[in-house]
């Protein structure tokens, strides 16, 4: 055969449909069998050949291994910069080479391009084709040698037997000529979708070039598996290759006979590495050229970066195998390395032991990649594992034709040229069954909002504060009922952000129809007039809107920061204050009961409060008051004079009244010195009082009469049941029913509370409850006043003051508290673009009117979730917008707005909008619209719920793709929701839903309340922990240690540390793992751990020296013990606080608190994994 151009892509010979008898898996192949085709009979001339080759079988489309981004494997070779245009849009154009000598080869031994452009035939016409997807691509092409040399020879080498007597006389080629094997069917280089293309007569002179040799194939890796058609790159010379003169005829190979161009099969090895290192660092792979590509080859990658030259010797036995590694046994040249779980795929590549010989049946045809479900688990787009190789076949050999119809159920593969875009894309498929372990860095991260604006994704608001169920809004309602996804956002308003924009203004600039504020997104007609971006009305400009706050100077009004930043805060003049800003008002409620004094809650409360007095936010106006209650309401003035707070105890606590109207309430400046007294005086003052009632109806109902004239914040601290007066309870919990399926008692017991809370609202007062309980308090009802008022919930199971780490939680969150950010008297609007509305709201606050909420305080540490629904379509819109307007009085008194605006491209494809889903938005919106329909409805509705959801999404994507209907034995998901079953697992093991395990019905109710308001990133971790292998970090703190100087002075980074999945089977007794559950995290010691290592991160020679219930890592001074401590503090960086650590050794009594974290795995109530992805299989029709 000829020597071809070294950039040229041979076309993917397969079937008239492009489909149907190729093994390809997103991109990459499966295990397949090839069976050689019949012998065919020489034909008398290249013209004869043609007609006989349709007649034959055809045999599946042409593979391409390497490609995928979850390849293990080095990086490619250092391409031809011109490559780089092989991957720009098919509309691109290049320029023409024309005036080179036309080919004397047969068209079948033709490439479609050598001197420029050649229009690319969908069919036998030669009609150019803009849509093909099997059209053979056109390479890059050298420019031809130094004075008009004849056209290239064609050398041929016959991988069985000798050479012709012709191919024997010619020279030997140089050694920069590459050898490349390949099968008969790749021959016919000129076949565009099963058709001959035009023969030499039909050609114009310009079309019929000259061809330069093949790089070496053993050494790279085909990278245009994914390149689009139609596609005419500029020519480009490859430095290094030369080029060879006098034309050969070609003799057709015998069947069955294997083809090597550029090499012999009895040359020396050592001369053949040579020849072979020489191209690797000169020639550019040949995409697409033979079948028989070695598995240790580099992935696709950027081009123009050099790969390290590989200089391992090949197998010996067998001459024709491709290159393995030196560790690898020399009988097995076929086998490929062996697979590993996919979150190692992100390492280095191993060295793997040498693979066992034993012969294994081929897969069934009718599996998806030729995987069966009892091979470990894989992503599609790596090659299956080694022991599924049949002995002796190539593991990318062609699979064998079938003459009959597919299996049923067997999904058709897309071509190469469709697998490369979809995962350029972000549209490739995962089969779940074949790929257990999927927790990896490819499924982790959010879809990328893609606006074709770069400007516009690099300033759209952050997905930390807020984020949409889908990155591509489908264009009507219709659409987004076919895609079965929630719609919806979930919002993080009031996060701590660094370097927050603040600006000043004379007016803030808002769209006089709809009172949207102006946004990067909005179109500016000219410099006066600007367009809104949600309800289209042109609007003008102020004047000054042309002056540049952060210059100083007058200039372009996109200089704007209101039009430079999605999330920007103002500074509000007069016009957006109904009263004037109120000051920063606390009122601590303290329960003393009898069982609150023997918890010890209130010694430590106070302590914290009195340490932290000075870090509360507020001014010279703060105010605080204290409460305590028991059967009766004691107050305590510290008005002007007295030396001691005045104790006043109110004993009609049916209708309670303030004693007296002044200095209940005082001014934190003037009154510091009592403050603090009293505050060491309260534990004392209640040590000794036996009384077992809980009179929180009255204190609640004397606190809002004492701050209904100016707003503000009551703290309650409640350690039982409340007993007395207004709101008394009655327990409702029964203890042996904590497992059963049917929950009961998850609505409140009366309205009291909710009531309370909607009056506190209206006066601008917010309640914040902190349970400190070591029985049945009632929750469900007594929460009401958090839930309704726009405050929030802690909870303290089982507290007391001798179990220290419950001490210290309680300090760390109570300090956090104390000392967070806090908006008063505020208000927050939703708007979307023309088309779309807020129907429904998740959190807790009070909805004033259709999109206003109601939040008299407003904290860093809230998160909310809305859901949008359709009032008309959006065929004729581009992208659409969600605007969120927070207005709130800061502590110094100031009244601000702040804004964020998130921008989406609308589509009308459901593949689109099934491969944009935003998995963790949508656990966060089903999360809250499930606790909503527990306590509407039943728990079992709320659980069904989740179920069904996930069946509708994976039978809605099954549409969307037109895959086969009926049980197939897979469950193809996108990527973008291939986590969606684990976390719906991890929701149905949670305290909060799960059934058959006992949950008292406290932390049950607490755990809702927590989904509803946390935001997003730290539900997730309360959902789905972090689990993490830590030998990685001890590893790295020795290396560095013994590696770095006492001048070196930078710290250095942390490795990445891969994120394990919920499940023993990743546990081993010579590790240390650490679980991240949020507010808490676990360190796992197993049984075996090295000594040197247990000495170094805990201070201890022996696992027996732990005890059953240890927290708080010990200090010690040594490499491992600080790389430790620096993983921890990235993970806390956006926690509200530091969570308490807790360490667990292997055969401590505390084990059951970590494995029962562990979601993955089976209980005796609930389902594995893998069990419940089977029963949802089962259920997609």
């Amino acid at each position: 055969m000829s020597a071809y151009n070294q950039n040229f892509v041979p076309p993917a010979a397969g079937p008239a449909n492009g489909n149907q008898g190729s093994s390809l898996v997103n991109g990459l192949p499966g295990a397949v069998q090839h069976q050689q085709q019949p012998p065919l009979a020489a034909p008398a001339s290249a013209q004869q050949y043609l007609q006989q080759k349709p007649q034959q079988q055809q045999p599946p489309a042409q593979q391409y291994p390497g490609i995928g981004s979850n390849s293990s494997l080095p990086p490619p070779l250092q391409f031809n910069s011109n490559i780089v245009n092989k991957f720009l849009p098919p509309s691109s154009t290049s320029a023409n080479n024309g005036g080179l000598p036309p080919s004397t080869l047969p068209p079948h031994f033709r490439p479609p391009t050598a001197n420029g452009p050649t229009s690319l035939t969908n069919g036998s016409n030669g009609a150019p084709s803009a849509n093909s997807s099997r059209t053979a691509s056109p390479g890059l092409m050298s420019a031809p040698p130094p004075g008009g040399a004849a056209p290239m020879a064609h050398s041929l080498q016959y991988a069985h037997g000798a050479p012709p007597a012709a191919a024997a006389a010619r020279p030997q080629q140089p050694p920069s000529v590459a050898s490349l094997t390949s099968n008969m069917h790749q021959m016919n280089l000129n076949r565009t979708n099963g058709q001959p293309s035009a023969s030499p007569q039909q050609l114009p002179p310009q079309q019929q070039h000259q061809q330069l040799p093949l790089a070496n194939t053993t050494a790279g890796v085909p990278f245009m598996a994914n390149k689009p058609p139609n596609l005419n790159p500029s020519a480009s010379r490859v430095i290094g290759s030369p080029t060879v003169g006098g034309a050969q005829p070609v003799p057709l190979p015998q069947a069955g006979q294997r083809i090597m161009y550029g090499g012999t099969p009895g040359s020396n090895d050592q001369q053949s590495q040579n020849q072979q290192n020489n191209n690797l660092q000169r020639a550019a792979p040949p995409p697409g050229a033979g079948t028989a590509w070695p598995p240790s080859l580099p992935k696709a990658a950027v081009p123009g970066i050099p790969p390290p030259v590989q200089t391992q010797p090949q197998a010996q036995s067998a001459p024709f195998a491709p290159q393995q590694p030196q560790n690898q046994a020399q009988s097995a040249p076929f086998a490929p390395p062996q697979q590993y779980q996919y979150g190692q795929a992100y390492q280095q590549p191993l060295h793997q032991p040498p693979l066992p010989q034993q012969q294994q049946p081929p897969p069934p045809p009718g599996m998806f990649g030729a995987q069966p479900s009892s091979t470990p688990l894989q992503y599609q787009s790596q090659p299956p594992p080694p022991s599924m190789q049949p002995q002796g076949q190539h593991p990318y050999a062609q699979p064998q034709p079938t003459s009959g119809p597919p299996q049923l159920g067997a999904p058709v593969p897309l071509n190469v040229a469709q697998q490369g875009f979809s995962r350029l894309w972000g549209q490739d498929t995962i089969d779940l069954m074949q790929n257990r372990h999927i927790l990896s860095p490819a499924t982790l991260p959010a879809p990328k909002v893609v606006l074709h604006n770069q400007f516009h994704e690099s300033i759209n608001c952050s997905p930390s504060i807020m984020r949409c169920t889908v990155t591509k809004i489908p264009e009507s309602n219709s659409l987004l009922q076919k895609s079965r996804l929630p719609l919806g956002i979930v919002i993080h308003p009031f996060r701590d952000v660094n370097n927050l924009p603040v600006i000043q203004c004379i007016n803030i600039v808002r769209c006089r129809l709809c009172r949207t504020y102006i946004n990067p997104f909005v179109y500016f007609v000219d410099s006066k007039m600007w367009k809104c971006n949600l309800c289209y009305r042109v609007n003008e400009l102020p004047e000054d809107f042309q002056f540049d706050p952060a210059t100083k100077t007058y200039g372009d009004v996109t200089r704007r920061p209101e039009v430079r930043s999605s999330t920007i805060e103002f500074i509000a003049p007069s016009e957006y204050m109904l009263r004037p800003p109120q000051p920063a008002m606390y009122l601590f409620l303290f329960d003393v009961s009898i069982i609150a004094q023997q918890s010890g809650y209130l010694e430590a409360a106070c302590s914290v409060l009195n340490r932290h007095l000075d870090e509360m936010p507020g001014d010279a106006r703060t105010q605080v008051g204290f409460i305590c209650y028991d059967s009766f309401v004691h107050f305590y003035s510290m008005a002007e004079g007295l030396n001691q707070p005045h104790e006043m105890t109110l004993l009609d606590i049916d209708e309670p009244f303030l004693p007296r109207p002044d200095s209940l309430l005082v001014n934190l400046k003037e009154c510091k010195e009592l403050v603090r007294d009293l505050l060491k005086l309260l534990p004392k003052r209640f040590a000794h009082t036996h009384d077992p009632g809980s009179a929180l109806g009255s204190a609640l109902q004397v606190a809002f009469k004492l701050m209904q004239s100016s707003g503000g914040r009551i703290t309650v601290f409640q350690a039982c049941l409340p007993n007395k007066g207004p709101g008394s309870l009655e327990p409702r919990e029964d203890p042996n029913n904590r497992s059963a399926k049917d929950v009961a008692h998850l609505n409140p017991a009366t309205d009291f509370y909710k009531r309370f809370a909607l009056e506190c609202s209206g006066y601008q007062i917010a309640c914040d409850l902190f349970l400190m309980n070591q029985q049945y308090s009632d929750m469900a009802t007594i929460s009401g006043i958090s839930k309704h008022s726009g405050g929030c919930v802690h909870h303290f199971p089982l507290y007391q003051k001798t179990k220290q780490h419950m001490v210290d939680s309680f300090r760390m969150c109570f300090k956090r508290y104390l000392t967070r950010k806090i908006g008063f008297e505020a208000v927050m609007r939703i708007r979307c673009t023309r088309g779309l509305q807020v129907h429904t709201f998740h959190g807790n606050f009070f909805v004033r009117s259709t999109d206003l909420l109601s939040l008299p305080n407003v904290n860093p540490d809230a998160g909310y979730g809305m859901q949008i629904s359709y009032e008309e379509s959006l065929t004729d819109v581009k992208t659409i917008c969600f605007q969120a307007a927070l207005l709130y009085t800061n502590s110094e008194g100031e009244r601000r707005i702040r804004v964020h605006t998130v921008c989406l491209p609308v589509t009308s494809s459901l593949p689109e909008v099934m491969h944009s889903a935003d998995t963790e938005a949508i656990i966060g919106l089903l999360s809250k619209m499930a606790v909503d329909r527990s306590i509407a409805s039943n728990l079992s509705d709320a659980r069904d719920a989740f179920i069904n959801a996930t069946i509708d999404v994976f039978n809605a994507f099954k549409i969307a793709q037109n895959l086969p209907s009926g049980q197939s034995g897979q469950l193809i998901a996108p990527r973008s929701l291939a986590l969606l079953p684990l976390y719906i697992l991890g929701l149905l093991k949670h305290p909060a839903f799960r059934v058959g395990t006992s949950t008292r019905l406290d932390d049950r109710v607490y755990a809702m309340d927590c989904m509803k308001t946390l935001p997003l990133d730290q539900l997730m971790k309360f959902v789905y922990p972090e689990l993490y292998k830590i030998d990685g970090l001890i590893y790295h703190a020795r290396n560095s240690n013994a590696s770095t100087t006492e001048e070196d002075d930078e710290e250095d980074p942390l490795p990445e540390l891969p994120r394990l999945q919920l499940s023993a089977e990743h546990l081993d007794s010579r590790s240390i793992f650490l679980m991240d559950c949020g507010q808490l995290i676990m360190l796992y010691v197993g049984l075996n751990v090295p000594p040197d290592v247990l000495e170094a991160v805990l201070g201890i020679s022996s696992t027996a020296e732990l005890g059953d219930y240890v927290y708080g890592l010990p200090h010690i001074v040594s490499a491992e013990y600080d790389i430790l401590q620096r993983f921890l503090l990235r993970l806390n960086y956006d926690k509200p606080y530091s969570p308490l650590v807790q360490i667990i050794r292997d055969t401590s009594t505390a084990k059951g608190q970590f494995i029962e974290r562990l979601t993955d795995d089976r209980s005796e109530s609930s389902l594995s994994y893998y069990e419940f992805l089977q029963n949802i299989r089962a259920q997609v029709k």
